[in-house]
């Protein structure tokens, strides 16, 4: 069974079908799939789909894109949800300075707060990290992330990164779609690097689809391509990759055997 460590389910891309894809998930070896919030906002939505499907458990967060729109008290939503037994993971959080760096300190701010959410809850984080890999590091150290877990979804980074973000601050990291790409020579080599406990696979849906499905809309059912491409470079058997980063999913979010 595959676990698909990172999607949207809730986004609008997915209305003209969601019931009939989601539904169809088990039939196509798709065990458990995580649905990660990007503002307070999406917190309904998430939870609807977590009590219909059986396989789909919750995060919530503010996304740093989100961050200088969080409101006063926004701390006190992700908390309150976070009472669902369906909601795993604060996420995703994190930084991003790809489009402007005016709210850094809007961001760092957030982001330090809802670290300091995760450990008062014990609930491990999902980190979004897009040209900010030093500041993502210093802070995550800064709040001891290593005492309650956490992901670098959609993974970015060098093999260098790999070994300070597996090695230091004891965290797993995810890869999607982009692995597949044919410029991803960079990402090809920080997967290799990722030890087998650590590693996890996601899609990021709607976004980065796979080779052969890129610029079309992503879903879990695309995995597949995602895990030959990881047993190309790993030299591992896609099969025992699937097994493998379907236990860590379950293991970093404390998903018990009963509850699949």
């Amino acid at each position: 069974m595959i676990f698909d460590t990172h999607a949207h389910y809730n986004d609008a891309k997915f209305d003209p079908d969601r019931s009939a894809l989601l539904a169809s998930m088990p039939e196509n070896g798709i065990g458990l799939i995580m649905n990660a919030c990007s503002n307070t906002g999406e917190i309904a939505d998430i939870i609807e789909l977590c009590e219909k499907y059986p396989f789909m458990y919750g995060a919530v967060g503010v996304h740093p894109e989100d961050a200088a729109g969080a409101g006063s008290d926004y701390i006190g939503k992700l908390r309150r949800s976070c009472a669902h037994p369906k909601i795993k993971a604060i996420g995703e959080i994190g930084l991003d300075y790809y489009w402007t760096t005016e709210t850094k300190s809007a961001q760092q701010r957030i982001f330090g707060e809802q670290l300091e959410l995760a450990r008062e809850l014990g609930l491990p984080v999902i980190i979004h990290d897009r040209e900010a890999h030093g500041d993502t590091l210093r802070i995550l150290a800064e709040h001891r992330v290593w005492e309650f877990g956490g992901v670098f979804h959609c993974y970015s980074g060098s093999a260098e990164m790999v070994r300070e973000i597996t090695e230091k601050l004891g965290m797993y990291i995810a890869f999607g779609g982009s692995l597949t790409f044919k410029n991803a020579v960079k990402l090809r080599e920080a997967a290799k690097a990722v030890p087998s406990d650590r590693l996890l696979i996601e899609t990021d849906s709607p976004y980065l689809a796979p080779v052969p499905h890129r610029g079309k809309r992503n879903s879990s059912l695309y995995l597949p391509h995602v895990l030959d491409t990881l047993s190309q470079i790993r030299g591992v058997g896609a099969d025992e990759l699937e097994a493998v980063t379907f236990e860590n999913g379950k293991r970093l979010f404390g998903i018990e055997i009963g509850e699949v």
